[in-house]
């Protein structure tokens, strides 16, 4: 695995039973283009790696409930849980929340003609999709993540 050289980042993990660790500094993982698109598919490539957008109600998650937390695909950061999963209408999976705030990194996106926010991996920067200020309580936030940038990994007790 390449890292970025020097840069290192803040991130949490979990424990085996779910638990989230404490935070950790650890390097940033870069890899060349050419090492990214053997270790994806071209559809997790053409959208984690080439802020692509899958179409709605199309991705193995939005209608997921089981019972576990989603990992980036391109270096399994536990991103966010089951538990904050909600319905948003949208056909994307929808979170109020991440796992970690650390474990999520935000930058203004204004393709399309549209002013959004791009949310990505904090430490590899895949691309997972948008947050948008329309979501549920707590947060009022709504995370609306591409299926292609995840991994679901089933867990008794994910992070709460």
């Amino acid at each position: 695995m390449n890292t970025d050289q020097g840069t290192e980042v803040e991130v949490s993990f979990l424990n085996d039973k779910g638990e989230l660790l404490p935070k950790m500094r650890v390097p940033k993982i870069a890899r060349t283009d050419a090492e990214w698109r053997k270790q994806l598919t071209p559809e997790q490539y053409a959208i984690a790696r080439g802020k692509g957008t899958e179409p709605a109600f199309c991705g193995a998650f939005y209608d997921n409930h089981k019972i576990g937390v989603y990992v980036c695909v391109c270096c399994g950061l536990p991103l966010f849980a089951s538990s904050a999963k909600f319905d948003s209408g949208t056909g994307w999976p929808s979170f109020f929340k991440p796992v970690a705030s650390e474990n999520i990194a935000s930058q203004p996106d204004l393709s399309y003609g549209k002013r959004r926010t791009e949310i990505l991996c904090a430490l590899c920067d895949a691309h997972l999709g948008h947050v948008f200020e329309d979501g549920p309580k707590p947060t009022g936030l709504r995370h609306c993540l591409n299926s292609a940038s995840l991994v679901f990994k089933e867990m008794n007790n994910p992070p709460k």
